[in-house]
This record gives C-alpha cells, structure tokens and sequence, in this order.
C-alpha cells in the first residue's frame, strides 16, 4: 500500500490568495473530487513537487487552478494544519502567498475539482469555509487587511 501525504506523513501545500488589486479576493468551491474538504470555499494551493520552489509551486497551481499568470505581492508565514477528514488525522505544512492577479484572465481550470469560483470581499466570504480559509482569516488577518 502507498504512503498517503498528509496522513502517513506531513505533506507541504503552497496555498495562494488571489487578489485582484481592488480590494476582492478569490476563492473556489472544492467539489466532491477534491482530496478532503468537498463543497468548502478554498483559497488556491497544491502540494509542494518535488524540486520545484515554493514560489513557483504557487505560481504553477495558480496557471493549473485558473489559467492565468499572476505577481506573488507577499510570502506571510508558514502553518501547520492539523486536522481530522472522516476519521482520518491529516497534517500539512502550508507555506502561503498573496497573489495579484487580472480578473479578466481568470477561468475556472479544473471544473472537475472546482464548482465554482468568485470574487468576494474581505469579511464577505461565502460559507462553509476551508479550514485553511479560517485559519488564514484568525491568524494572517492584519496581512489580509492590507489588500482588502
């Protein structure tokens, strides 16, 4: 049997905040082919691949998830997310990064893993969110701010 990342151990996401320079932030809906966390509001991310950065992870699951190019605005500090998906602990080491995007280049890439995407104001996110997501909003909230 294969080792599972994130349960047997700790696997490395490089989540993504898009930002759109005018004070709204994208997020997706997870559908139910999505690892863990199906119908969740999510950020952007992906495993860390192996020998890749974790800039350019970042900027190559951006490309992956909503087809466009974007400019990495701030790394924020990494997390560890330690949580429980149908009764399985997972564990990831999440390195984080704020991204301005164009909205006008923005497409729903993976339709099989996203049901939706939208553009949402600080404060105005649509629920149930990832746990990531609020994670993100409890301990980065000042970072956040800044672009809001």
């Amino acid at each position: 049997m294969d080792a599972e990342i994130g349960v047997d151990y700790t696997g490395i996401t490089t989540p993504f905040y898009c930002i759109d320079g005018k004070g709204n932030f994208l997020l997706h809906k997870r559908s139910v082919n999505t690892r863990d966390e199906h119908g969740t509001w999510d950020f952007g991310g992906g495993k860390l691949e192996f020998g890749m950065s974790p800039e350019e992870n970042a900027l190559k699951e951006l490309s992956e998830e909503y087809g466009c190019k974007g400019k990495i605005r701030e790394a924020l500090p990494p997390w560890s997310s330690i949580r429980e998906w149908n009764g399985k602990k997972a564990h990831w080491l999440a390195v984080p990064f704020i991204i301005e995007v164009d909205p006008a280049e923005v497409r729903n890439n993976e339709p099989h893993k996203i049901d939706e995407i939208g553009w949402f104001k600080l404060g105005a996110f649509p629920e149930p969110l990832h746990p990531g997501v609020q994670f993100a909003l409890a301990h980065t909230k000042q970072q956040l701010e800044k672009y809001a």
